[in-house]
């Protein structure tokens, strides 16, 4: 598990967390089973994020979500919990290397039959949604090169209200000294996204910088 963030201490996050909305039993397997993969377990979604995620989605009323980048699950799995009935979350991932863990949560959850997981480059996934604006919520959270382009095929199919949110927009505060060409990309991202007129954006100090892109 993330255990820590750029701007708040680790006591305060513990704080923070303890009077949020806690993890359960599966969440916590997921966790557990993620930090065994020491590689590449900093990718895994905050506890934080999880329960923001969650509350977004029942917020908006949401049946229709995308997941880019989809990991272990813990992503897919909070935005399959705030569905409305009926709801959908299409997971996209490049690869099936990790993706059977997130498997096996959401079927521990009971939300197996709300994802779709669909495995391919998530460009191509995008691209073969239906062209009409139709999305509530979106979750990106991959290569980071690849956002803007993301964005652009989920902002055209996002309703008037809904959101797409972008994870890691702080790049662990290399926004502001870039050393990596994913840090370049992230900085170039962000302008665009701050300037575009079709939404109003709001980046938030959640875990590694969370943005929130409204679209009008």
């Amino acid at each position: 598990m993330k255990d820590s963030t750029l701007l708040i201490p680790a006591p305060l996050r513990a704080y923070m967390l303890a009077h949020s909305v806690p993890l359960d039993a599966v969440q916590q397997r997921l966790i557990e089973r993620t930090t065994a993969l020491p590689e590449v377990a900093h990718w895994q979604t905050a506890p934080e994020q999880s329960a923001l995620i969650t509350l977004l989605v029942r917020a908006l009323g949401a049946r229709h979500a995308v997941d880019v980048g989809s990991f272990t699950g813990m992503s897919s799995l909070a935005m399959a919990r705030g569905l409305q009935p009926g709801g959908r979350v299409i997971a996209c991932d490049i690869s099936d290397d990790w993706t059977p863990v997130a498997t096996e949560a959401w079927q521990a959850a009971g939300v197996a039959d709300l994802v779709e997981l669909r495995i391919a480059p998530a460009i191509e996934t995008l691209r073969a949604l239906p062209a009409e604006r139709y999305l509530d919520f979106s979750f990106v959270d991959a290569d980071k090169e690849g956002y803007l382009e993301y964005y652009e095929e989920l902002v055209v199919r996002t309703r008037q209200g809904g959101i797409v949110a972008f994870d890691n927009t702080f790049r662990s505060g290399r926004v502001l000294e870039p050393v990596k060409s994913a840090d370049h990309a992230v900085i170039e991202f962000n302008a665009r996204l701050a300037k575009d007129s079709r939404v109003e954006v709001v980046m938030l100090p959640v875990a590694d910088g969370m943005s929130l892109a409204w679209r009008k």
